[in-house]
């Protein structure tokens, strides 16, 4: 486990140009397929086709009355054409009566050829018949006829205005340029962005001995104090230069409220902060649950303004992360997210969907770095749980130092031992158990396992620092330890150690 480690200078991704997206394929349009037309025996003697005589063929005769009880069935093509009507016949030509209004036929030609439709009247000699009483199965025909007359000239009608359009020139519809069209309402990820972008800096730290990097805060207050990592600060917090600059891009330089470095957490605050801050609202880290959605902003390698989204994918995770630089480990019961966080990222907030702060990026799980390169982000995030982050930072806007809990006893940082083990010796040869304080009064000893803290297992001794510094001093808790194959509970009140050492 190590933190994202912001100590880039010199390092500078170099970023690859994009490969800009290639649009899919536009679909090809296909005619649709022109919809079949009943058959009735009413309809026969208006309906039927014109058929194609052979030059040597007599015509044939045309009966003088229509089969009740026969229909003709049209052949429909797969592609109609829409053919311009024929010339106009003579009344002579034509016969007597006239014929009714031409309607478009949809059957193919007398040999099959798929001629298309014929928009005109239809051939052969019309016999009418003596008037008769027309039933319920007449109306139907009638109306199913209307219909796909109206479908035909409906769609005649439809090819002849995008034939006219194709040739007026485009016909794209251009979206409204109205604001209100692209106003983003507030519980999506842009619009929850968009609010909380503001009120996060990007920090640049400036060590006097020319170290250095780039991380992320946010703004706590509006008197100014900016909530951060430590790592991100540590190199300019003695004799440096901290500057942190907005979405908007103005710049304001910054000092170091305080710092601690077992939480990984820092405040620093603005030299002349502006009228407008806007601190970021907090949310509750104790009612996050695993699934809910994230949103992470930070600089991730120096790139500004990054948002990324995730979930809360773990909770209470023990993590135990270093600086990079060989200083002093921090623990943390964290929230782990998806979300893609990055060097850079650190001390940026991860957001609920609400837009709540609900905890501070600091750690990343990778795969491993070497030489000059810096690891990048597998999905593996950890942040320090917001209502702990709150506490400290009050500690330091109002002392300028840390306050620990502790429960007096040294543990071994093995973490395969199968939970915390006390040590033998405590740090330069002291007692493991410190004489008079909380373990000691508990009756622990040095050799005891420490298996479960309240009712969290634990698993190591970083599990069980973590674990008790989600707490305050002066908070009672139960732990269960394992001494010669037996074991047994303790409730002990928690300690305090003020400052780092």
């Amino acid at each position: 486990m190590s933190t994202e480690n912001e100590g880039n200078e010199g390092n500078a991704a170099e970023a690859a140009p994009s490969v800009p997206p290639v649009p899919a394929d536009a679909p090809q349009a296909h005619p649709e397929d022109a919809p079949p037309a009943a058959s009735h025996p009413d309809e026969t003697a208006t309906r039927q086709q014109p058929v194609a005589q052979a030059p040597d063929q007599q015509p044939a005769p045309v009966p003088s009355a229509p089969d009740p009880g026969t229909a003709q069935t049209a052949a429909y093509p797969t592609n109609p054409q829409y053919a311009p009507p024929p010339p106009p016949q003579s009344a002579a030509d034509a016969g007597w009566p006239p014929p009714p209004p031409a309607v478009p036929a949809y059957a193919q030609g007398a040999h099959g050829s798929g001629g298309g439709p014929v928009w005109g009247p239809p051939g052969g000699t019309h016999t009418p018949e003596a008037p008769r009483k027309r039933g319920a199965g007449g109306l139907v025909a009638a109306v199913v006829v209307a219909a796909l007359v109206a479908g035909g000239i409906g769609g005649a009608l439809g090819y002849w205005a995008a034939d006219r359009n194709d040739d007026a020139g485009s016909t794209t519809v251009s979206a409204s340029a109205n604001p209100q069209d692209l106003k983003r309402d507030p519980g999506t990820v842009a619009g929850v962005a968009a609010k909380a972008l503001p009120s996060v800096v990007t920090i640049e730290a400036q060590g006097g001995d020319g170290e250095g990097g780039t991380g992320t805060g946010f703004v706590y207050d509006k008197e100014g104090h900016i909530l951060t990592n430590n790592h991100v600060v540590a190199s300019a917090a003695d004799s440096g230069q901290l500057t942190a600059t907005f979405s908007n891009g103005k710049k304001y330089d910054a000092e170091v409220v305080g710092r601690a470095q077992g939480y990984d957490v820092a405040v620093i605050k603005l030299k002349n902060p502006p009228q407008s801050l806007a601190p970021l609202p907090l949310g509750n880290s104790d009612k996050v649950a695993v699934g809910d959605s994230t949103i992470a902003i930070g600089a991730p390698f120096g790139l500004s303004n990054t948002v990324t989204t995730g979930i809360i994918s773990a909770k209470n995770r023990p993590v135990a992360s270093g600086d990079g630089n060989g200083g002093s480990n921090s623990y943390m019961s964290a929230l782990q997210t998806d979300a893609s966080i990055n060097p850079g990222n650190s001390g940026g907030p991860l957001l609920s969907s609400g837009g709540a702060v609900i905890g501070i990026n600091s750690a990343i799980q990778s795969t491993g770095s070497s030489g000059q390169s810096q690891a990048g982000s597998i999905g593996l995030g950890f942040a320090i749980p917001i209502n702990q982050a709150t506490t400290v930072a009050q500690q330091l806007i109002k002392t300028g130092q840390p306050v620990y809990p502790v429960i007096g006893a040294t543990v071994t940082m093995d973490e395969q031992s199968g939970g915390a083990v006390i040590a033998e010796r405590g740090t330069g040869g002291t007692e493991a158990v410190t004489k008079d304080g909380p373990a000691a009064k508990a009756g622990l000893r040095a050799g005891d396992v420490i298996t479960k803290f309240n009712d969290t297992v634990v698993d190591s001794g970083p599990t069980l620092i973590g674990e008790i510094w989600t707490h305050k001093p002066g908070d009672r808790v139960t732990l269960t330890y394992e001494r010669d194959g037996k074991t047994a509970t303790a409730e002990v009140t928690l300690g305090e150690r003020k400052g780092d050492s």
